[in-house]
């Protein structure tokens, strides 16, 4: 069957349930105090577009876009099942997320991913993103490793 990728509210059993699989991950990876995550509640801000995935009609990967000041977009909440991995589902979510954010006439996404996230770090250099330093108002800790991507041309 062929994934079809749309926006969706978080607020969900079927999200609920990647997010927590997501956190479960990360929590795998990072310490929790190092953790940040946006909650399903958090999610469904109005600042906030959520992307969700299906196959066969079951949500198998979501990932958001969150707006801050400035014109600066965060992509945030990246997620896909192993069952699903190795389709590039990821890079057609974060696909999804720049061209809404373009769209919209936002100047730069930025990301804060962890420092052993290697599946992540492809999906997003594939992605055209590049390593830079804090974003937003991240720490530089050890545990992070940031991204971003100017949007004009």
């Amino acid at each position: 069957m062929s994934v079809t990728l749309t926006v969706e509210t978080p607020l969900q059993d079927e999200v609920r349930t990647l997010v927590a699989e997501l956190n479960a991950v990360l929590l795998e990876l990072t310490p929790p105090e190092h953790c940040h995550h946006l909650t399903v509640e958090q999610m469904a801000d109005a600042d906030t577009t959520v992307f969700v995935a299906r196959d066969g009609g079951a949500a198998v990967a979501c990932g958001a876009l969150k707006r801050h000041e400035g014109g600066i977009g965060e992509v945030k909440r990246m997620y896909t099942r192993p069952s699903h991995r190795g389709r590039r589902i990821g890079e057609q979510i974060v696909a999804r997320i720049e061209a809404m954010a373009r769209a919209e006439g936002l100047k730069r996404l930025v990301l804060e991913t962890g420092d052993r996230h290697y599946a992540a770090w492809k999906v997003y250099e594939r992605s055209g993103f590049t390593r830079c330093g804090p974003v937003l108002d991240y720490a530089d800790i050890k545990w992070s490793v940031f991204y971003d991507k100017p949007l004009f041309d």
